[in-house]
């Protein structure tokens, strides 16, 4: 039997390996489009800035070694043109020669990857994109000679292009046609990336776009010039169809090959996996593009098990993903508020900001964490948590309790490993899980920071339970000072109505909040205090 896979890298050479892996007698032709069938993609932009000195330490597998080991016949720089499905042959171009020829297979997988985005702009084919090894050559050699860069899109590649070309003594422009980076962050924790960038000597234009290319500059959609020595294009991908829509194959609503739960196209012979395919959601079971590795890497393996007989299915997706921002750590696993609110689920929000670990080991740094849960169910709907080492675990965490079906309150039940340099007694992920428990369970109401306004509008005061000085450094416009430990003797000095209570993380707003509701005061607590209004556009709002 002969298995063609169209595409190396993450699923495609996951396919080949595994396949043989479990079949001997298997005939596998991989056909890769590049020089490269085997790479380090996630690891591109480092070797951009210099953090991955040697390039080699990106190519993983060449054609020479994949034959030594698993007898899989590699050819690279051989592009397929066309497939026809009903003869099971595909066309391929040798593109060192031109030679043309033609092969039969019994079973097709087609793992082409993306494309990247590139906008129809004047120029824009000065703009570099990174999607493999040729691209990271070319970068490298255009890094070399520049002064100055402009980054286009500040999503997850283009956040990490603007950190390694810093790091190659650039002086860097990212532009970002929203007004954030990260779309998978909703913005108060985005502002928290937004400073980081800016104190490492990044300009962050939000807001607007590259409306032009020239020799050496980039003219904005607000009608700015910014020098720009070197351009990079990292706007996003989309998926590759080209090949599927030449054979017929059935694309899904988001634009990518859409398949079924064991990776099968419209036709049953040929298969798909990687960043051309859509996925399902796991909230909602939506049609979903997901472009990460591991998701490539396990379709990959799952579909050379349906291929080999031994059954298996694909999974519905989370977006679970991290990106390093300066040190500053950024990690998220389902929807934010943004999409909840855009789609109408109900939901609840929880902000927390603990140490990463214990505070009296020394290094302790403060990470900021979201967790969003159904109402009514407790399900855990998504989570974001940006700041210092161990970020990506606390998601990681949440993502797999996703996956186990737990509830945002059973989150406090986890036993977690625990040592003063690693975590808390306490650890983060227990404390989302009380804080859940306790908004369940009635102990507290909570406001969010783009509620604060309007309540007050209608008639709430601000109570900040802060001490004196913390209350001088900074607070909530209009707020009133009552510091906690001096609430119970201070009750006759607060104003009638609903209260509003703050603190700075959240924890003085939940003793205090439980002081005054059994007083029989209508009070909330600020979720996430002060330090969550004061990143968010709330906080913007009031300095304008």
């Amino acid at each position: 039997m002969r298995t063609i896979i169209i595409g190396g890298v993450a699923g495609g050479m996951s396919a080949a390996t595994r396949l043989r892996r479990l079949d001997e007698s298997a005939e596998i032709i991989v056909l890769e489009r590049s020089g490269y069938v085997s790479f380090a993609n996630c690891g591109l932009p480092y070797h951009v800035g210099g953090v991955i000195e040697k390039r080699g330490a990106l190519l993983l597998q060449n054609p020479g070694s994949l034959k030594r080991r698993f007898g899989i016949d590699v050819r690279v720089r051989h592009e397929v043109t066309a497939i026809d499905p009903a003869a099971r042959e595909v066309s391929v171009t040798d593109l060192r020669t031109g030679a043309q020829s033609t092969l039969r297979y019994d079973a097709l997988v087609l793992s082409p990857g993306g494309r990247p985005v590139r906008p129809p702009i004047p120029g824009i084919e000065r703009a570099l994109s990174l999607r493999d090894i040729e691209d990271t050559d070319a970068m490298v050699a255009a890094v070399g000679p520049a002064d100055t860069a402009v980054v286009v899109g500040g999503g997850f590649i283009g956040v990490e292009m603007a950190e390694n070309l810093v790091h190659r003594g650039l002086r860097v422009t990212l532009v970002e046609a929203t007004d954030q980076v990260m779309a998978p962050l909703d913005p108060e924790l985005a502002a928290l990336v937004h400073t980081r960038l800016r104190e490492h000597g990044v300009t962050l234009v939000l807001g607007a776009s590259v409306s032009a290319i020239g020799a050496d500059t980039a003219t904005l959609s607000d009608g700015s010039v910014v020098q720009a020595d070197l351009v990079v294009a990292a706007i996003g991908v989309r998926p590759e169809t080209s090949l599927a829509l030449g054979a017929g194959l059935e694309l899904g609503p988001r634009g990518g090959i859409l398949v079924d739960d064991q990776l099968r196209t419209s036709d049953p012979a040929i298969y798909a996996v990687g960043d051309a395919v859509e996925k399902r959601d796991a909230l909602d079971d939506s049609q979903a593009l997901v472009p990460l590795a591991n998701t490539a890497n396990r379709q990959g393996r799952v579909v050379a098990d349906i291929i080999a007989g031994h059954g298996g299915s694909d999974r519905p997706v989370l977006g679970t993903a991290v990106v390093g921002v300066f040190g500053l750590t950024v990690a998220t696993t389902g929807w934010n508020e943004k999409r909840l609110r855009a789609a109408g689920t109900p939901y609840r929000a929880i902000h927390t900001h603990p140490a990463n670990h214990a505070g009296y080991y020394p290094g302790a740094e403060t990470i900021s964490i979201k967790l969003l849960f159904d109402p009514v169910t407790t399900r855990i709907l998504g989570a974001q948590a940006v700041g210092g080492a161990g970020a990506e675990k606390r998601i990681d965490v949440i993502a797999t309790a996703m996956a186990g079906g737990l509830t945002a309150p059973a989150l406090a039940d986890l036993e977690l490993a625990y040592a003063p340099q690693y975590s808390s007694a306490k650890d983060p992920v227990n404390m989302l899980g009380w804080v859940a428990r306790n908004m369940t369970e009635g102990l507290v109401n909570t406001v969010q920071w783009h509620e604060v306004a309007g309540r007050v509008a209608g008639g709430a005061t601000v109570v900040d339970v802060r001490t004196a000085p913390e209350y001088a450094a900074g607070h909530i416009p209009g707020s009133v000072n009552v510091p906690v430990d001096d609430l119970r003797g201070r009750l006759g000095d607060l104003p009638d109505g609903e209260l509003l209570v703050v603190c700075a993380v959240g924890i003085r707003g939940y003793l205090a909040a439980r002081t005054l509701a059994q007083q029989g005061r209508a009070v909330a607590n600020v979720d996430g205090g002060y330090l969550t209004w004061a990143a968010s556009p709330a906080a913007d709002a009031t300095r304008r």
